[in-house]
């Protein structure tokens, strides 16, 4: 078992990587559609397979060290299934979110854009927030279920869920408050306003409460 340390720093590149996976694809994608040839379904398609195969390579690269979680519902959803204290699962959530936001700042710079940028655009409505309820429950019990089967079945789960995930949620599937926080520091394509983080977030702890409920439902009992 890899020490609490090596933990923390496995979460602390994942995130960040995925978060340059998904930032830094969507400010590509925004640059080779541009006008007059702006294209949205390019760009969301370059975003989804940028995004899918980072969560193949990541979950691969980490699942040995900390469990390639990345995402704070997944953190919370160890801790209440007991297997991760609470005051480390807080410690890991904290480093999640904070190596998203560098995350960010580290696409601007590779890119050439203001290291820290405006807020996204508004996305939060009704349909948005059920799209995120679905898309994190989804998610969360794929890991759940998958898992346990080890990093290459997980991995190919998890980013097939979120490859899907973004064509099939009204949302985009953000399904990780992490990501959430890092793309309202962006301005970019794939950037959300800061006003409706909360709400995002909100939808996606709804959301693993729901799995984890499906998860102990239709759990095989133990002989």
């Amino acid at each position: 078992m890899a020490s609490f340390r090596a933990r923390l720093l496995s979460e602390a590149a994942g995130t960040l990587l995925l978060v340059v996976a998904v930032v830094g694809s969507g400010i590509m994608a925004q640059r080779l559609t541009a006008p007059p040839h702006v294209s949205p379904v390019l760009a969301l398609l370059a975003n989804t397979v940028a995004t899918g195969g980072a969560l193949v390579a990541l979950i691969l690269t980490f699942a040995r060290t900390s469990g390639a979680h990345f995402n704070p519902c997944v953190t919370l959803s160890e801790a209440i299934r007991g297997n991760l204290p609470w005051i480390d699962a807080v410690l890991v959530a904290i480093t999640q979110i904070c190596a998203a936001i560098v995350g960010t700042f580290l696409c601007h710079a590779e890119f050439g854009l203001r290291i820290l940028g405006n807020t996204g655009a508004h996305r939060l409505n009704q349909g948005t927030f059920i799209g995120e309820v679905i898309a994190t429950a989804g998610l969360i019990l794929v890991v759940r279920k998958v898992g346990p089967l080890g990093p290459l079945p997980s991995a190919a789960a998890v980013a097939g869920w979120i490859v899907g995930g973004y064509w099939f949620t009204s949302s985009t599937a953000f399904a990780n408050p992490a990501v959430t926080i890092a793309r309202s520091f962006t301005s970019t394509y794939t950037g959300i306003h800061s006003n409706d983080v909360m709400g995002f977030i909100g939808a996606q702890v709804v959301g693993c409460l729901i799995a984890m409920a499906l998860d102990r439902a239709t759990r095989e009992p133990t002989s």
